[in-house]
């Protein structure tokens, strides 16, 4: 068994048991009386078109909206690329077209709803009288504030015109089915995209709460729209909203768990941490380095060979200005730690093929990783505090490239310990 080989095809795996042509089908509503009109957003969301496509029964149309490059080809749903992870105009005129197309609608129409991670940035909506570029000063300012990411939806949801449930209400009186996969910790409904089809029980009071905690400067008429309650949106209950259903057809879990099986059936014992670990990636980086250590010298808490797995977001501080993502921070950090442990190989990734704003999934790294590095005159304490983890792992040859998934249930972390 060669150590990169297998860990990679763990990670395929893990994107494999996320895709849409394969799980979508199961959870399919029956066909209505009226009409059927699909909407969505998300990494995911043209992918999962194309799979809802090859499975309806009967007449269908809509409109869906992606990221740049990951689109698919479909017949009768339209898809729009716009700009992740700060928002542009393509993804504004897409959410205003949405809310277009779904008035009018009666109680024998359906909205199949394909939510995917990703869908804050592409439905960028602003609630009136906010405009875009006030609502990317804010994205700008969350995603360097070290939030997580259910604190940055909660504050998302509070300043659009089509998340935390307005999309929903915009469809009664028909019926919303919403087909989502999950890249947020937990698989909240009200996290995936910002939940744009399901109620919210966050407030505006939650949403200033995290912008006083990261101390974010936001324009006034942000803090304004808060504060007044503007902001507020549907909650549980609400009469506003129509008779709708959520269903997950992939997360975390389930991608870990198809990992865990390649490595059985490579006799390796898999041992999954846990499927929404948060914090900063550096901190998740040295505390599973330690754990490594411990199973790689004491074969405690669990022994060797095994590969340790989890999933989850983790967060970026920026304190530097070089070219990083979630991941390969991860990923950095744990080499920096290990400091060249002879018995421990690991691989991070993100499952949508971009990690930051890289056309890179992630990378490994090994008991060499360090002293390469240092032999081509690169110190990874100096790349590691600088942000740098794409720039490193891609100096060593190391990054690791899928190109567009057409899916995202988040990051992926395998640890092996021979």
């Amino acid at each position: 068994m060669e150590p990169k080989s297998f860990l990679r095809a763990l990670f395929d795996a893990a994107i494999a048991a996320a895709d849409p042509m394969k799980t979508i089908e199961a959870l399919l509503p029956p066909p209505p009386k009226g009409r059927t009109l699909v909407i969505g957003a998300g990494k995911a969301s043209a992918e999962m078109a194309r799979a809802l496509e090859a499975h309806w029964q009967g007449p269908l149309s809509g409109l869906v909206v992606t990221r740049y490059g990951h689109g698919a080809e479909t017949k009768s749903i339209e898809i729009v690329e716009a700009s992740h992870p700060v928002p542009d105009q393509a993804g504004a005129d897409a959410a205003k077209r949405m809310l277009e197309l779904v008035k009018g609608l009666s109680a024998d129409d359906l909205v199949i709803a394909l939510i995917s991670g990703g869908g804050s940035s592409l439905l960028p909506l602003p609630l009136a009288p906010l405009t875009l570029a006030d609502k990317q000063a804010v994205n700008r300012a969350l995603l360097k504030s070290g939030a997580t990411i259910t604190e940055m939806n909660c504050v998302r949801r509070h300043l659009s015109g089509i998340k935390g449930g307005r999309l929903a209400a915009a469809c009664a009186p028909a019926k919303v089915v919403t087909l989502s996969i999950s890249d947020v910790p937990g698989d909240a409904p009200g996290d995936i995209a910002s939940g744009p089809t399901v109620p919210d029980p966050t407030t505006c009071a939650d949403a200033l709460a995290i912008i006083a905690k990261y101390r974010i400067d936001v324009p006034d008429g942000v803090r304004d729209i808060l504060e007044t309650g503007q902001g507020e949106t549907p909650k549980p209950g609400d009469p506003s909203l129509p008779p709708y259903e959520f269903h997950l057809i992939a997360a975390p879990q389930a991608s870990l768990e198809a990992a865990a099986d390649v490595a059985r059936a490579q006799g390796i014992t898999p041992y999954i941490l846990g499927d929404s670990l948060e914090g900063e990636s550096r901190d998740v980086g040295t505390v599973l380095a330690g754990i490594a250590r411990q199973v790689a010298l004491r074969n405690q808490p669990f022994a060797t060979p095994c590969v340790l797995l989890s999933g989850g977001e983790t967060t970026v501080t920026l304190r530097g200005t070089g070219r990083g993502g979630r991941n390969v921070e991860f990923l950095l950090a744990l080499a920096v730690a290990l400091q060249g442990n002879a018995k421990v190989h690991a691989l991070a990734g993100d499952t949508d093929g971009v990690d930051g704003a890289e056309e890179i999934a992630g990378a490994y790294c090994g008991p060499d990783t360090l002293a390469r590095a240092f032999a081509l005159g690169i110190n990874p304490a100096v790349s590691l505090a600088n942000n740098d983890g794409h720039g490193f792992f891609q100096a060593l040859g190391d990054s690791v490239i899928t190109g567009p998934t057409l899916t995202n249930v988040n990051d992926f972390r395998a640890i092996l310990v021979l």
